[in-house]
């Protein structure tokens, strides 16, 4: 409140302005994709928004209905009830309310880091599945064969390839005229609200079809019940509280993950701090009040939030002036809203969904990591075929899987030198053509990544194999800066190290453990095992306390000679060979 001034005032009035007119188009396509009355599109726009912006962390995201939640409460909820139907939006209400009652919980506990584990590519690969089913049920509409068609994805592409014939062409015609008035907005203005005008295109030329009647009129809107929305507790079979937690945990996964990307995105474009846990309150919030007042769930929405802060909003006033913006322009203009025809929702969903695709990222995840591509194609075919709940989870568990896989084999690299100068550092022997021959009595290792349960096997059979090699140096000093982080798994293999090495008659040496790491030693009585002075805090005094406890006579007959210290030891030179008898 302290940046409020006049100034900001009417900046944030301005960019309110353009989200009460996006969000008109967007409000009215969203709830019918999904499954509810126009109205309650636009009722997702007011109250939350405003709430969201008062009680959250970013200045600029707008939240609101947005296309993949729609479609995922869409898919949801059409098994429990028809669409549309009175239970249909008691259900809808209620699983706001659940929503929003998790992420508030989810914030005051602090753990909003949860959201943290949905990758970028399980997201890619859901929104693109998304956009997919977005652009299979916008086709219904655009070709006008309704709520005939079904629900299920499958069963809409079934329904349109048998019916092929039955296009009715009135509605075709509409549903082309609002994309090229739209796109050709975005190409000629692209400040202009392109969709609230290909839309009025649209409504334009559905207008004049059912004027004209006959086989070529349109199946619009309707007349919205009220500009306000009503406050209504939802009222829904106590039996079926279970399964809609269940389903609302799944969801609120999906809003949150959504709204933090969105809000992280926005907040590298103006160079914010954000407070996950208060964003999350702040959505919580929201959608509590939302599912009071007739509203379904609502997130943080890219296609609101970024041009908010485009057209200039300095606060998350301009959200709030945009709730009561888009109010006035409801009460004013609610009879217009009637006629907006179905067929031209239909699209602008298509060109949502073509958006959602970003062929774009998806090419240059390709070229980039081929891992994360495969994670992001494998949600993006579970998002076409399962449930969307179970799809997003899917994505975060093979995300994790991922993840556990890559870290299960920390490197573990020997070092070395690669030069005798006076100053020389310590340099990868792995593969290194220039490398001078190893110490034959210390081995030193470079050990990066955690050793954890999942990668104490790795760091035990590489252990065993650098000792199992013929004369293998009995000393090993291991680099563990890099050593992040060690569990009880992890602590046990420096144990069982540390027994192998002494009964061997070597020793086992650190460098530069992280406290993190010397903690855990210390709490299963591995530090008492090892000896504080085995602990290094630089490689110098390393290398000259181990020195000391080196076998002088193989020193004396070796040809390595790499360490500093080396050049004091006494040297033995060996024997001239026998030259061959004639």
């Amino acid at each position: 409140m302290r940046q409020v001034s006049p100034a900001t005032l009417r900046a944030d009035a301005m960019a309110g302005l353009l989200g009460a007119l996006l969000v008109l188009p967007q409000g009215v396509a969203f709830a019918t994709l999904a499954g509810l009355p126009p109205q309650y599109g636009l009722y997702a726009a007011i109250l939350p928004c405003a709430v969201a912006a008062l009680f959250g962390s970013s200045w600029h995201v707008a939240t609101g209905p947005t296309n993949a939640i729609s479609l995922a409460l869409f898919a949801m909820l059409s098994p429990l009830a028809v669409p549309g139907s009175a239970r249909y939006i008691e259900l809808a209400l209620a699983m706001t309310l659940l929503v929003g009652l998790l992420q508030t919980s989810i914030a005051v506990l602090r753990l909003g880091a949860i959201a943290n584990f949905i990758s970028p590519a399980a997201l890619l690969g859901f929104t693109a599945g998304a956009g997919m089913l977005i652009a299979v049920h916008a086709l219904k509409d655009m070709l006008g064969m309704g709520r005939d068609a079904g629900s299920q994805a499958a069963a809409v592409l079934a329904y349109l390839a048998r019916h092929w014939d039955d296009t009715h062409l009135g509605a075709l015609s509409v549903g082309a005229v609002c994309v090229a008035a739209t796109l050709a907005v975005r190409r000629l203005r692209p400040r202009w609200p392109a969709m609230l005008i290909g839309l009025a295109c649209a409504t334009l030329l559905a207008a004049l079809l059912n004027h004209q009647g006959g086989p070529w009129r349109v199946q619009s809107v309707g007349r919205l019940s009220s500009a306000w929305p009503p406050f209504h507790v939802p009222d829904v079979d106590w039996q079926l509280l279970p399964e809609l937690v269940g389903l609302a945990f799944a969801l609120t996964i999906v809003a949150l993950g959504q709204s933090i990307s969105i809000a992280k995105f926005v907040a590298a474009r103006s160079g914010q701090r954000l407070d996950p846990n208060r964003e999350f309150l702040g959505q919580g919030l929201a959608n509590l009040v939302g599912g009071l007042f007739s509203s379904y769930v609502a997130c943080g929405s890219l296609n609101r939030s970024l041009p908010n802060l485009e057209a200039g909003a300095r606060t998350p006033l301009a959200s709030v002036f945009s709730a009561v913006l888009l109010l006035g322009l409801l009460a004013v203009a609610a009879p217009l809203v009637a006629y907006i025809p179905l067929a031209g929702i239909g699209g602008l969903l298509l060109l949502v969904a073509w958006s959602l695709l970003d062929l774009g990222r998806w090419q240059r995840l390709a070229s980039t990591d081929r891992t994360e591509f495969y994670i992001a194609l494998a949600t993006f075919v579970a998002t076409l075929t399962v449930r969307l709940e179970t799809a997003i989870l899917f994505g975060t568990i093979l995300s994790l899987v991922s993840y556990l896989y890559r870290t299960s084999k920390p490197a573990m690299r020997t070092m070395g030198f690669d030069t005798m100068a006076p100053e020389r550092h310590f340099a990868v022997v792995d593969g290194n053509p220039d490398a001078l021959p190893e110490c034959p009595q210390l081995k030193l290792l470079r050990m990066e990544g955690s050793v954890y349960f999942g990668a104490a096997q790795h760091v035990a059979d590489t252990l065993h194999g650098l000792r199992a090699q013929p004369d293998a140096p009995r000393h090993l000093l291991v680099m563990s800066k890099s050593m992040n982080f060690i569990d009880v798994a992890g602590a046990e293999v420096w144990e069982t190290e540390l027994r192998a090495r002494r009964a061997a008659g070597g020793d086992l040496y650190f460098h530069r453990p992280r406290p993190a790491v010397v903690q855990m030693w210390e709490r299963t009585g591995f530090i008492e095992q090892l000896g504080r002075d085995h602990i290094f805090p630089d490689k110098r005094s390393a290398i000259a306390a181990i020195f000391q406890q080196l076998d002088p006579r193989v020193c004396a007959a070796c040809r390595a000679r790499v360490f500093w210290e080396c050049e004091t030891a006494p040297f033995e030179p060996a024997p001239p060979a026998k030259e061959p008898d004639a």
